[in-house]
């Protein structure tokens, strides 16, 4: 398996915020995350809220310690509320399964991350995740 590194973690961090700007949305804040959920690397643009950083990790977090995008998380949230409020209460409130992170996976296709954001809306936070992951010549799920 293939591990990602810091290089491709800023790849994707920089196309993500060069697609926000590109698509003129709010100040953006985007997290990538490796395969255990721990930070490889974070930005917040200039006049993004506090709360962004943490957002956005947490999307990314839920994502990659359940498998899944986080919108696919939200759905399973709304079909099964009281298991995902455990989740919740079980990470102290760092498991946010709400749409604006997706999944890093390599060649293979194995889950070597996540990349996550906030500071639009959920569907404009996990398109400049795309972006990213593609610009890092990654595969997105």
């Amino acid at each position: 398996m293939t591990t990602l590194s810091l290089a491709q973690a800023n790849t994707i961090i920089t196309a993500a915020l060069a697609a926000a700007r590109q698509a003129s949305h709010k100040a953006m804040a985007v997290v990538v995350l490796d395969a255990a959920g721990h930070l490889k690397a974070a930005q917040r643009e200039d006049g993004a809220s506090m709360f962004r950083l943490d957002v956005a990790t947490g999307k990314a977090w839920a994502a990659v310690g359940m498998d899944a995008s986080s919108r696919t998380l939200m759905q399973r949230a709304k079909d099964n509320p009281n298991f995902f409020a455990s989740l919740s209460a079980a990470s102290q409130g760092r498991f946010i399964p709400q749409t604006g992170a997706v999944l890093i996976r390599d060649a293979a296709g194995a889950i070597i991350g996540a990349a996550g954001a906030s500071g639009g809306s959920g569907d404009e936070d996990e398109a400049i995740c795309i972006a990213g992951i593609q610009a890092a010549g990654l595969q997105h799920a």
